[in-house]
């Protein structure tokens, strides 16, 4: 008997969360499909082909899944949610539009808000296996490489702002990135955030360099991926800035697939619903409700400055930044909104966050200047 070539599945990026998925798969004996980078061919393969109207991370989704499409993959696995998003109805409208090409590869869904149960359910129907131990090995393993990426992340930001050769804490992180990619349990995954956290901390930086902090947020798909974003982070790095997410993927797994019993703290939706009152009563999809409270949050902790991230005609992210003004009497923060298409310029994307990063420059220096007088020329 001949043995079957594993089932191969490909899987949009959206940053790097296609390291972890990738862990579970190969745990179930599936073999993962990492298509190319997002780049202007996705972009203008799913620009081609997208409703009108239809906003960024749709049109890249769809130019990852025709991409892969043309290796011969399985299946395309796509995420889904309830609620108002669109994004609810991306996968009948990705899979018509398949379909009418001509591609004949099996569609599956990943219901977010299911839970556990609905990523059991998911790996389930994908694999064929059964068994509950391996099943929630697999599990295990991609929610905590979610959590080193983005513990590492984090890190990564500290030094890249702080680096005296820019580039450097870049090669050190992708390096590090490969490593995580390669642990294949838990006890591998220890041993491998250890060495990436030295590879890191191995950057030559200068720890007296003037920085300014800004925390990132917006429509997650936006504020995961670089080229969605046109490497904004990166950009922000070389003027001294270090960032921080407040979506991240680590974030919304406490909201939506760890069991109430192994969450510690409050999570990022919990504190949405509390901080974001009284500008935004209740949540009206996408990350309206979290953007909303993240400014607050941000001003709270006394951030320098917070940018917002959203596509093209997304309504729940045009309703936060309307609500944005508002918040400006209670909140002294510098809020930047950028609206991200495939038309988006770079030239004058660069140039607003220069006048963004001077504008909180300043205002850190005055701000300083009046708690210490002397100390600040």
């Amino acid at each position: 008997m001949k043995n079957k070539r594993p089932i191969k599945v490909a899987f949009p990026h959206m940053g790097n969360v296609y390291i972890a998925w990738a862990s579970a798969l190969k745990k179930l004996g599936v073999e993962p499909f990492i298509p190319p980078y997002s780049s202007k061919k996705t972009l203008e393969l799913g620009t081609k082909y997208s409703p009108d109207s239809i906003c960024l991370p749709y049109k890249l989704i769809l130019g990852n899944f025709m991409q892969a499409l043309e290796k011969d993959v399985d299946y395309v696995a796509m995420i889904s949610s309830p609620g108002i998003c669109r994004l609810g109805e991306y996968g009948q409208s990705i899979r018509n539009i398949l379909k009418d090409l001509g591609y004949e590869s099996k569609y599956i869904e990943l219901q977010l808000y299911d839970g556990f149960k609905g990523m059991y359910k998911f790996l389930t129907e994908l694999s064929g296996i059964k068994n509950p131990i391996i099943l929630i090995k697999a599990i295990n393993i991609a929610v905590r490489k979610i959590f080193v990426l983005d513990r590492i992340e984090n890190l990564f930001s500290y030094y890249r702002a702080r680096e005296i050769t820019f580039g450097t804490a870049e090669k050190n992180y992708n390096r590090a990135l490969a490593l995580i990619l390669d642990a294949e349990n838990i006890k591998e995954l220890k041993k491998s955030e250890k060495e990436a956290v030295s590879l890191i901390k191995s950057t030559p930086i200068d720890k007296n360099r003037e920085v300014v902090n800004v925390d990132i947020t917006g429509e997650i798909f936006l504020v995961q991926d670089p080229f969605s974003n046109q490497n904004i982070e990166k950009e922000l790095g070389k003027m001294g800035v270090q960032t921080r997410r407040s979506l991240t993927v680590s974030s919304f797994l406490k909201d939506a697939i760890i069991p109430k019993c192994f969450k510690k703290g409050e999570t990022h939706l919990e504190r949405a619903f509390r901080m974001a009152k009284p500008y935004l009563m209740r949540d009206i999809g996408g990350d309206a409700l979290e953007s909303v409270s993240d400014v607050a949050y941000a001003n709270e902790r006394g951030v320098d400055g917070i940018i917002h991230i959203s596509p093209f005609t997304c309504m729940p992210e045009i309703m936060s930044q309307n609500i944005f003004p508002s918040m400006r009497e209670d909140c002294e923060i510098p809020i930047l909104t950028l609206i991200m298409d495939e038309q988006s310029g770079r030239a004058g994307y660069i140039t607003r966050l220069e006048a963004f990063v001077d504008l909180m420059k300043r205002k850190k220096f005055y701000k300083n200047k009046l708690k210490n007088p002397k100390t600040v020329a």
